[in-house]
């Protein structure tokens, strides 16, 4: 669903950065020479880059980073498959999966109670021959074909969580303090709004750690049949998006994007600029939330709109880099600390220039690669940012093109 965008521009992004980057240090090269760009200025934090261990394939990535600088993400391994991982003090540990050949932990999980959520494949084929949410968020050959859960990765071991009755698939994507999962879910309505593989409806879950993952839904935008929830904090508010089934990767999916509190959904987006890929990724403590939102000409969500919205000051639109040749139309914020920092990626039309950027309490970001110091790498996107600044996301190696996992530590003001 959302994991969408996110998973469908989890490769096509980083891949075509790759077109951009292949020669990382030659743009380096040119980035250091050109002036200052204005949005830069008001950056002035230096940060020591440093690429995180891989499973030995050529992608990877960090996606959640919390206050223990605990970072998750994935990994690929030789056999091209991907495995979910946990970095801690930058030791990798592989979380398996639940007998399918992938797993992955794709949105930022935050929680310091020692809980990584995400998503894996089981061993059992797809009964509908449905590609689900999780398809983009791993590689071929073997993306599809098994069913998908959302996992808990508790005490050393992972688990699956079970979806509504009569569905098939699910999806975790955050877990606060409390012990509590969110994510979304198939039931057993076989939806005329789904498209292409998708058959069955889904619904915003949340699963109860302490009841035994018991999983309830979350109520819908009046009118809307399917959902996700996306993020959560300790106060139990949580972010998600509200629509039909569509391809369950986001687009009319993600019509509204939506706050749900105290048992009630509200719409925090009334006026978007486009009925699709409206979806919330991140939400601090305070309740301020993070994302994206589509752009009229491009029902694809090749275009996004990155925002911040709060409760005092409603959406606020977060512009991409300025000054930038191709010029840069694509924002899209994925992080959000205590704060008010947000991270997330600038792009090029057509994703040919991708670059990880951070938005300092201003509209304009700065490019994380003027930051970098020494790091020779190319740092593509920026994911999840911790309350001491830390941020993880996915960079380009210079020689060698692959995509690797970064954590970047502030070092001076």
């Amino acid at each position: 669903m959302t994991t969408q965008l996110i998973t469908k521009r989890a490769n096509q992004t980083l891949v075509v950065v790759l077109t951009a980057v292949c020669c990382g240090a030659t743009l380096a090269t040119v980035d250091a020479q050109k002036p200052e760009q204005p949005e830069a200025t008001k950056a002035h934090t230096q940060y020591q880059v440093s690429t995180l261990p891989d499973l030995g394939g050529t992608s990877s990535g960090g996606n959640s980073i919390n206050d223990q600088s605990w970072v998750a993400g994935y990994s690929r391994k030789l056999d091209r498959n991907r495995h979910a991982i946990l970095w801690r003090n930058s030791a990798l540990t592989d979380l398996l999966t639940l007998g399918g050949p992938n797993s992955s932990v794709t949105w930022n999980v935050k929680n310091t109670a020692g809980i990584i959520v995400g998503i894996s494949q089981t061993s059992t084929p797809e009964p509908l021959g449905e590609s689900w949410s999780s398809a983009a968020f791993y590689s071929t050959p073997n993306n599809v074909g098994y069913i998908n859960l959302g996992f808990v990765w508790q005490n050393n071991q992972m688990r699956g969580l079970a979806p509504f009755p009569g569905g098939h698939n699910g999806f975790a994507t955050g877990a606060n303090n409390l012990g509590q999962v969110v994510g979304w879910a198939e039931n057993g309505v076989h939806d005329p709004n789904c498209c292409c593989t998708q058959v069955l409806q889904f619904r915003p879950a949340v699963w109860d750690l302490a009841s035994g993952d018991q999983i309830h839904d979350l109520p819908l935008i009046t009118g809307d049949s399917s959902g996700a929830a996306t993020a959560i904090n300790d106060n139990g508010q949580i972010v998600g998006i509200s629509g039909i089934c569509d391809q369950a990767v986001g687009r009319h999916t993600a019509k509204h994007a939506v706050l749900w509190e105290n048992g009630t959904v509200t719409d925090i987006y009334p006026n978007p600029p486009a009925p699709w890929w409206n979806t919330p990724t991140a939400i601090n403590q305070h309740g301020d939330i993070a994302g994206f939102a589509g752009d009229p000409t491009d029902v694809d969500g090749n275009i996004l709109h990155a925002f911040i919205w709060t409760r005092d000051n409603g959406i606020k639109v977060l512009k991409p880099l300025r000054g930038r040749v191709p010029e840069h139309i694509d924002s899209e914020a994925y992080g959000i600390n205590e704060a008010g920092q947000v991270v997330g990626v600038s792009c090029a039309a057509n994703q040919t220039d991708c670059r990880a950027v951070i938005w300092n309490h201003g509209v304009y970001p700065a490019d994380l690669n003027d930051f970098k110091g020494s790091y020779t790498g190319f740092l593509a996107s920026a994911k999840d940012i911790n309350n001491k600044g830390e941020i993880t996301g996915r960079g380009v190696d210079a020689t060698t093109g692959a995509l690797i996992a970064y954590l970047a530590v502030p070092v001076s003001k």
